[in-house]
């Protein structure tokens, strides 16, 4: 059976987060690298940058608290391998009453579900989180 990188990408910034870590080190891929941009963007994360470790390039994640609370405490993984969920622009709606992020694969990159409402395109549902 082969494991899900995105999935196991937010539940590894989760359980980091809850746990009270600086940082958190994954394994690089592009896609990894769109999502976390979305994620800065939108203030779920402080940074992040990618590095070499063991001849092997990764991405090391800086996370982001709020009064020493983690601005991530739940993440849900829409799209899976065995069962892709796609968004039209209309089915786009806010996330736990606007403090969640809603995180969709579309034609004009990796999105936040704001982003990709005013851009008007749908996508792939990715993941939601807040």
């Amino acid at each position: 059976m082969v494991g899900d990188p995105i999935a196991n990408m937010i539940i590894m910034i989760k359980n980091a987060s809850l746990a009270g870590k600086e940082t958190v080190v994954f394994p690089y891929s592009k896609i990894k690298q769109a999502i976390l941009e979305c994620l800065k963007k939108e203030g779920y994360i402080k940074q992040f940058s990618k590095k070499v470790k063991k001849d092997h390039p990764v991405l090391e994640v800086e996370l982001l608290y709020a009064d020493k609370q983690p601005k991530i405490s739940e993440a849900e993984r829409i799209s899976k391998q065995s069962k892709r969920v796609y968004f039209r622009v209309k089915d786009i709606h806010a996330i736990r009453s606007g403090s969640g992020l809603l995180v969709l694969s579309t034609p004009k990159g990796i999105l936040s579900g704001k982003d990709a409402r005013r851009e008007q395109v749908g996508g792939e549902a990715l993941f939601k989180l807040w």
